[in-house]
């Protein structure tokens, strides 16, 4: 009879089970966290401890974890059919979803191409991007543009265009070269937020004045770095660069990934500056953080030029197995209708200056360097010293044991190096995120009392 009891789950974690980003030996040395059940915002071990999800359970949670309304939507998909392959036909949740993504989306994106996670989603967008220049007769603009320290995914060419050196040096012989321009991080910068603002706009027309031509579009993450720590561009640079860089005639790429869906205060984060990108890549809360499905959308010039007659060989050669999946559609469908009725962007938006007030505690710790926030995006910057914004040294792990000391508080969360990440559930009340916050500034507190 098989062991479910936490000694025995952990030894078969330890046997067979190898986790993404996560260092194994650490792991199974912090005694790790075994979940058995969800409920709203909240997680439950196997040891029967609850926890606040205060990562969303990595970023894509939307309305809680066993939502009755979308629970049904799959379990009425299931009675119907599970999969059939989207390859030269088609269903109907993945025909509807598509129309129901094209009617909220910027106007410039009136095609969906799907696929299973944020990475592939990027990975057809730099393809399509590539080839679509050279069905147009411009085989030149094979180039492309991303900021540096920025994230897209794991995936070969997704990797190409991160800017992250820890994730991509050990494959960079797999690698293509990608342009890396600056990015705004006036926290790290040795001068004013307008001069670091100047500077990368300065470097940005140099690179399109004298590549521009050879760029096929320019990969960005509209408003927040994520993976590099919750960095936030300021007001008016994300119209400002997309007005560059389409004034070079490269195309746009908008990773909303982890932004879209409501995650900044608006359904896409791109429409806080009226942004409309040439192609759009989304992933994460689709599903409302049910199922791994992503899609592609792109502007009726590109899909045109993919058609032609079979025997040009113009169509787009790229697909997955699992592409358009009924599951994982049906119960997008759901999440977007749940959006909608329950007017999420508007409730996002609301809450955020109730949680903003929130972090203001956390703000004025000691250790704490900065906090940066845009919507339920935050990245907590702890430091060694608050005035010089002295980092602790790497070694120390400060962000991973503040992580460790909210989950013996009872909120699980993950930092990025020494900034720690906290995205809530959208659906997080002001009381459950007051209770949270609450969580961050004692863990904060306690941890780097003695440094």
């Amino acid at each position: 009879m098989d062991d479910f009891t936490y000694e025995g789950l952990l030894q078969k974690n330890s046997e067979f089970l190898w986790n993404p980003f996560t260092q194994m030996s650490q792991y199974l040395h912090d005694t790790p966290v075994i979940i058995e059940t969800g409920d709203g915002v909240t997680l439950t071990d196997i040891n029967g401890k609850t926890y606040f999800d205060g990562n969303s359970s990595l970023w894509l949670n939307v309305h809680g974890h066993r939502q009755n309304e979308l629970d049904q939507a799959l379990r009425d998909q299931l009675d119907k059919i599970a999969h059939s392959t989207l390859l030269g036909m088609a269903n109907i949740p993945a025909i509807l979803l598509a129309e129901q993504l094209v009617k909220i989306s910027p106007d410039s994106v009136n095609k969906v191409f799907y696929s299973d996670s944020g990475a592939t989603a990027v990975e057809i967008a730099i393809k399509m991007a590539f080839a679509y220049w050279k069905r147009v007769g411009h085989p030149e603009r094979k180039k492309f543009l991303a900021f540096k320290d920025g994230y897209h995914g794991d995936t070969v060419a997704a990797m190409s265009v991160g800017g992250i050196g820890l994730y991509r040096e050990e494959f960079g012989p797999l690698l293509f070269d990608a342009i890396h321009t600056p990015f705004p991080y006036a926290y790290g910068f040795d001068g004013s937020a307008e001069e670091c603002v100047s500077l990368c706009l300065e470097n940005l027309e140099s690179t399109l004045n004298n590549e521009g031509d050879q760029i096929a579009a320019f990969v960005i993450e509209p408003l927040v770095q994520g993976a590099a720590g919750m960095r936030m561009m300021p007001e008016g640079f994300l119209s400002k660069i997309t007005q560059m860089a389409k004034e070079s005639g490269v195309l746009v790429i908008a990773d909303e990934v982890a932004t879209g869906f409501c995650r900044t205060g608006e359904l896409f984060a791109v429409n806080h500056e009226g942004v409309l990108p040439d192609i759009m890549a989304v992933g994460k809360g689709l599903t409302g953080g049910y199922l791994p499905l992503a899609a592609t959308l792109v502007s009726d010039k590109i899909y045109e030029a993919f058609l032609g007659s079979p025997g040009e060989q113009k169509a787009f050669y790229h697909g997955h197995s699992f592409t358009g999946n009924q599951l994982g559609c049906a119960v997008a469908l759901k999440n977007l209708e749940l959006t909608e009725k329950d007017d999420l962007t508007r409730q996002v938006a609301g809450k955020s200056l109730s949680l903003s007030l929130l972090l203001n505690g956390i703000a004025e710790l000691e250790h704490v360097g900065e906090v940066r926030q845009k919507g339920f995006m935050v990245g907590i910057e702890l430091a060694q010293s608050k005035k010089d914004r002295r980092p602790f040294p790497a070694g120390e792990l400060t962000g991973h044991k503040v992580c460790l000391s909210c989950r013996e508080l009872g909120l699980l969360t993950r930092p990025l190096g020494d900034v720690v990440v906290f995205l809530p559930p959208l659906t997080s009340t002001v009381e459950e995120l007051s209770e949270m916050t609450a969580i961050l500034t004692e863990a904060i507190a306690k941890t780097t009392r003695t440094k």
